[in-house]
């Protein structure tokens, strides 16, 4: 498990499991094998290792996380969904499908693509029903949401320092104790850094979190952001961690001076460490619709963005805005990958992103 944990962390889905694999029993290579039961032919001879049939744990809790996603996506969804309810594929169909990218928040450019994409496949494949249509659409946003699904590396550096930054009520530092609590329990030594001193109640709930991880956690009432981060990876550095999340002030994006300040803790990160952070992650509410693009870019201006964090897509009717967001990332050769998608407040709620799952949930 740690092995590949040092190249990619990838928790929640059926490909990977946070829970510790024994190594199944190898029989020696001379063993003679077991004689069959007296009466029982050898073709239905049980096996001396089988039992009951085995349930793959990890493949329930994503089929699970999807049923939760789609719940959560359901207010999106449903206002695609009945565009297809037709019989007809002509113009109406375009316009009525136009409006509910629209108002799920895709935007005009992001719409103006999956349309164009969607004639194209409508076009090539020759279909002639609506049902048709609806799934060449899930291609459409699967192949544009692709580039956005990439796996959190971690263990490439000792420690791999993470910095992460986003508005206040973006569900920020919550995430932060979400992606600690699979990293200790991926057993990853992780050490926390309270950077978000200019509110207190930020400071708390990472405490909070720490203790309730029993993880380490470097913190400073009213000090310096940049100081607080420095020592934090020092400190990391002694204690041989594996990685170190710091948690930067909430601001909004149009607050310079603040934008300032956070380029300075990036700045001081570096020097603690040569190359660090080496992932700068922004969390994003995925209620807040176009805003969350305006969050990306700005942010992404600042800092230099390596991944997100969408969260709260639980109950959003604005859940297009990640097809925006894969547009603009295209366009613009970012690739700033959307690691993990958050639709609730439990720990299972914050998964790995997918793009054909989500596309799927979008349009179910």
């Amino acid at each position: 498990m740690f092995s590949f944990i040092k190249k990619k962390l990838g928790f929640g889905s059926a490909d990977h499991s946070t829970e510790p694999q024994e190594a199944a029993p190898v029989a020696p290579a001379l063993q003679e094998p077991a004689p069959a039961a007296p009466n029982v032919p050898p073709a239905l001879t049980p096996s001396a290792t089988s039992s009951e049939p085995s349930i793959d744990k990890p493949a329930v809790e994503r089929r699970n996380w999807l049923d939760r996603l789609r719940h959560g996506l359901r207010k999106t969804g449903s206002s695609i969904a009945q565009v297809f309810t037709g019989t007809q594929i002509d113009d109406a169909l375009y316009e009525e499908l136009e409006a509910a990218l629209l108002m799920a928040d895709a935007g005009v450019a992001a719409t103006s693509f999956l349309l164009e994409d969607l004639k194209q496949r409508v076009k090539d494949s020759k279909a002639t029903d609506p049902a048709q249509v609806k799934n060449l659409l899930a291609d459409g946003i699967t192949e544009l949401l692709a580039p956005l699904e990439k796996a959190l590396v971690v263990g490439e550096h000792t420690p791999t320092v993470i910095m992460v930054a986003g508005v206040n009520g973006a569900g920020k530092t919550t995430s932060i104790g979400k992606l600690t609590r699979h990293l200790s329990g991926a057993h990853q030594k992780v050490l926390l850094a309270a950077a978000d001193t200019f509110r207190a109640a930020a400071r708390e709930q990472l405490l909070v979190w720490a203790d309730r991880n029993h993880v380490d956690i470097v913190s400073q009432e009213g000090g310096d952001p940049a100081a607080v981060t420095f020592d934090a990876v020092q400190a990391g550095k002694a204690r041989g961690c594996d990685v170190v999340i710091a948690d930067t002030a909430g601001r909004l994006a149009t607050q310079l001076h603040l934008m300032d300040e956070l380029r300075k803790v990036k700045r001081v990160i570096g020097k603690a460490m040569d190359g660090a952070p080496h992932e700068v992650l922004l969390v994003v509410d995925g209620n807040t619709g176009q805003n969350a693009l305006a969050q990306v870019k700005a942010f992404d201006e600042a800092i230099g963005l390596t991944g997100l964090i969408v969260t709260k897509l639980d109950g959003t009717a604005k859940g297009g805005v990640l097809a925006a967001i894969a547009l603009w990332s295209k366009e613009h050769q970012r690739g700033v990958p959307v690691y993990f998608i958050g639709v609730g407040e439990k720990l299972e709620d914050l998964q790995t992103f997918n793009a054909k799952e989500f596309a799927q949930a979008l349009l179910a």
